[in-house]
């Protein structure tokens, strides 16, 4: 008895460990019906910032001058009509947190410079929307002191362009989203204090 209980808490404590080490859960929406054979293309997200999986430099957080990073993404799929991203943290305690909403980018653009002014509209087509700390725009890493956190900034290339306005949350904007994700893709960056 003493070993099938300790089996179960063995089994327990595996799933809770692998549950943290997954990637957000904002890839799971509905592809648009004319993603090519129903799948999402796999785009290419870089920063000059950091590398993906590298440590994010200070002055992209809340400890420097918490500028946005400079992203590009490449191989979008041909009948995009516009570009959204989620910035979000799933190692925040209690709940994922989101650092940074913005969608209706033109397809036509590939990168977003760095330090994107934190205000409704990107310079160059695109809004922002609200982030955790209840701010338009971008907020960087801010993780109480310990382990290094995982950034995931993840992108998708959609085939219309959303109705939303800058109080536009990650929930409302998955919403907006869902049925219209012809391509997505992510990069990772890590912080710790």
């Amino acid at each position: 008895m003493k070993i099938v209980g300790f089996c179960l808490l063995l089994l327990a404590a595996i799933l809770l460990c692998s549950c943290k080490s997954e990637t957000p859960s904002s890839n799971n929406i509905r592809p648009s019906n004319q993603a090519v054979e129903g799948k999402k293309t796999e785009m290419k997200v870089t920063s000059r910032a950091f590398q993906d999986g590298g440590m994010i430099p200070k002055e992209y957080t809340c400890d420097g001058a918490n500028l946005s990073p400079q992203l590009a993404w490449a191989d979008v799929p041909e009948k995009t009509k516009t570009i959204a991203f989620i910035a979000e943290d799933p190692d925040a305690p209690g709940k994922t947190w989101i650092h940074w909403v913005a969608f209706n980018i033109p397809a036509s653009a590939r990168e977003l410079p760095d330090n994107v002014p934190a205000q409704e509209n990107i310079s160059g087509g695109g809004k922002q929307g609200k982030n955790d700390f209840k701010n338009v725009g971008y907020g960087g890493p801010c993780p109480p002191s310990g382990s290094a956190h995982r950034y995931y900034f993840n992108l998708y290339a959609l085939d219309a362009e959303l109705n939303l306005d800058s109080s536009a949350t990650k929930d409302q904007l998955l919403k907006a989203m869902d049925g219209h994700v012809l391509g997505e893709g992510q990069l990772m960056g890590k912080y710790q204090k």
